[in-house]
This record gives C-alpha cells, structure tokens and sequence, in this order.
C-alpha cells in the first residue's frame, strides 16, 4: 500500500511540524513540507490532526493462550490499535504458562495468525510462575522481550538472585511483579483511609517496596538489568530514586490509574479494583513528581481484562485488574498535559520513545523507518464509554469521564490496523 497523509501536524524529534507523509510499502519513504501524490497513491486528509509515533506499551495481558473468554491477541491488539499503540509487550500469567520453548510455541502460533500490531511475549522467571524452580530461561531467550513473573511476586531472595544472574548472562531484563506476600493479610485495597472508613482489608505500601529495595540490591550485586512493573508508592519511587543516583541498571513503570486516581476516589465497584491498589493523595503526587524528573521511566497500562462476571463482585471478591489501553492517552493528555503537568513531548516520550529505548523496540517517525504510527484528534471532546471498546474486557475506574484526544487512525507497517475514516 503507498499512501500519503496530508496536512498533519506531524510529532518529529519532540516539535510538531506542519508535513505530509508519503509511504510505500511498510515504510515511511518521505516526510516534507508538500508533497505531491502520484496516482497510485491513497490520500488521507488530516488537517488540524497530530501525527504521533505508535505508542508501545510494555504491560499487557492478552489472556491466550488459556482464558480467551477475557480477551483474544486478536481483540486486544485491536483494542491496542485502537488506542493509538502499535506495539505490545504480553504478560506470561497464562495457561500454559510460558516456562518453556514448547509452551512459548503455543502462544507465538496464535500471535502470528491473530495479531495486528507487533507482540512481544514475556517468558515467566520461574516454572509455572510458582517461584521455586528457574524457567527454561535460555531456551526461551531468543523470542521474549523479558523474563517476568507478573502477577506473582518472586518470594526467594535466592531464587530472584539465580534468576538475575542467568538473564544478565542472557543479555536480558527482569521485569519484576513487586509483592510480598507475607504483608498482604488478606487485603485487597490500599491500607488508607477509604479502607479505614468503609471497613476493607488494606494492603500497605511495603508490600511493594520492600521486595523493589530487596532486588535493587541484588541488581547492583548481579549486574542485571532491572525493570519494575506498576509502581503505585511513594516509597517505592524514592528508594528507585536513590538507586538510580547511586548507577544501579533500573527502570520502572507506573499505570495512568495511579496518577488519576486516589483511594478517596474508589467506588464500591469492580473496576475500582486492581492490583498493586490505587493508594493515597501522597502517593499520587509521588509519581507525578517520579515522571516530571525521570525517576519513572515510562507509562504502561497493566491491561488486564475480565469477565463482566468476574468484575461485577464489588471491591472485597471481583477479580483484580482493569483495561487501559483504549482510555490512556486521552487519559493523560487531558488531565496532565492540558493541565500544565506534563508537555506532550514528556508524554510521548513516556509513552513510545523511552519503553521502546529500554526494551529494544523501534519507534519514531523518520524516513526510512517502518511506518508505525497513530493520528489525533486533540481537539475532539467526548465521554470514556466502555460500551466503545473494542477489548472484551469494559472494566474501567474512568467510565463517564470527559476526555480530549480521539484516535482517527493507526498504522502498523504501512497498514491501517485501525481508521476511524
């Protein structure tokens, strides 16, 4: 397909810069101030539309192979297009999990024959993703993007110290679910003041950074490069802070929820519900100030869809998580970068530049390279309305909120994966 897009403000090198974009193939072949179509050129019209390079998002959960009744590769990489991201890094929590090259096999079979932007599969750290016993860690080296145990923390410190020095070997990162187990008692909420007043269990903000400054330090001794998955405490971007002043090889991520949200805000819903929790005010402006000075790294969504059913049980018994990626980044432009928070620079940068920098995925919009992008309507005003996502899953903290920012289109090598035209 050769294409051209018209009159866009297009994101290159940090500027928006009025330009056409002419395409062959899977690549951009020019971007100039005019550029005059050829017949055999389709033309896309977006005067008064942004141009950004395709979001990649480093935290999501694809659910197949194993619970395809929450989601498919092929419904989440469409709710993924959707939301502007051409590319996708998915969790290994499934069934089989992916522990070994025969397992991995069974997942890339369905994402070769399903997936319409790039995914990136996680192999687990440990067998089954039980904690006890390494996975077949360089069988699977060669085709994931990382070793992750996500929605299970790594309980042994000695077993998360093999694990780091096998994936230094490797040449690969360890991106660690941060939770202790033995502080969680039961909760399923931040231990605030929501679940002080409405009678709920709390989880405390140590469960999380006490496991991150446990392999901060095995980092340092390994060498291994080190990425932490939703960070949502304030401690949890202090001690990460300190431990990139002192050169520790260390990432981290935080989800827009935890910048949006506070556990004043929580509702007596499922979609309040999610794991790590919303945590306080505090918290909140902890990460903000984490991304304003390069403390976090970058904004992943932690798409994690379920069952109406299972979503429908209130905060103490639905299952945790919530879907991000068709509401994050109207999400964050509206209510960071049009409040004077974040510069859409930063937020591009948060979202596609430096995710893509750290795990090796290419992203830009430059001649020559591979025409992954997305267009936006910034001026465009609407309601979030689940009843619109293209995901199976419709939990959302955000349902009903007014946003700015409309995806019209996104492009995955050269093809429109989705065109609101």
């Amino acid at each position: 397909m050769n294409c051209l897009l018209k009159d866009c403000q297009v994101y290159i090198q940090g500027t928006l810069l009025e330009r056409d974009i002419l395409i062959s193939g899977s690549r951009i072949l020019k971007i100039a101030a005019q550029i005059v179509p050829n017949d055999d050129v389709s033309v896309f019209h977006f005067k008064n539309k942004v141009v950004l390079p395709g979001f990649i998002d480093v935290h999501v959960h694809l659910r197949e192979p194993g619970f395809s009744y929450k989601e498919t590769i092929f419904t989440g990489t469409k709710a993924a297009a959707h939301g502007g991201y051409t590319a996708v890094c998915t969790m290994p929590n499934l069934s089989p999990p992916p522990d070994c090259k025969e397992n991995l096999a069974k997942q890339m079979e369905i994402i070769k024959k399903d997936a319409i932007v790039a995914v990136y599969p996680y192999g687990t750290i440990t067998k089954g993703e039980l904690g006890i016993e390494l996975s077949d860690m360089e069988a699977l080296a060669d085709n994931v993007i990382a070793f992750s145990d996500d929605g299970r923390g790594v309980q042994s410190e000695e077993v998360m110290r093999h694990a780091m020095q096998k994936a230094k070997s490797l040449h690969k990162i360890i991106a660690a679910h941060c939770e202790d187990n033995s502080l969680l008692k039961g909760g399923y909420i931040h231990q605030g003041a929501y679940a002080a007043a409405h009678g709920h269990r709390g989880i405390c903000s140590e469960s999380e950074w006490g496991p991150i400054a446990r392999d901060i330090a095995l980092a340092e001794e390994t060498g291994c490069q080190y990425h932490v998955c939703h960070v949502s405490a304030k401690e949890s971007v202090e001690v990460i802070r300190q431990a990139k002043a002192r050169g520790v090889d260390i990432t981290c991520e935080t989800a827009p929820h935890y910048l949006l949200l506070n556990d004043e805000m929580l509702q007596e819903e499922g979609r309040f519900k999610m794991n790590p929790p919303v945590r306080s005010e505090e918290d909140q402006l902890a990460l903000l100030e984490g991304l304003q000075d390069g403390t976090i790294d970058m904004i992943a969504t932690d798409h994690a869809p379920h069952s109406a059913e299972e979503k429908s049980k209130g905060l103490e018994k639905s299952l945790m998580g919530v879907v991000g990626l068709e509401t994050a980044f109207p999400l964050l432009y509206t209510y960071l970068v049009k409040r004077g928070k974040l510069t859409l620079e930063k937020l591009v940068d948060l979202m596609s530049t430096r995710p893509g920098a750290r795990f090796g995925i290419s992203t830009g919009l430059r001649e020559g390279a591979e025409a992954n992008l997305t267009v936006f309507d910034l001026n465009a005003e609407y309601q979030i309305n689940s009843d619109d996502f293209l995901s199976m899953g419709k939990a959302t903290p955000f349902e009903g909120w007014k946003v700015n920012g409309l995806c019209e289109g996104t492009m995955y090598k050269g093809e429109w994966v989705w065109n609101k035209q």
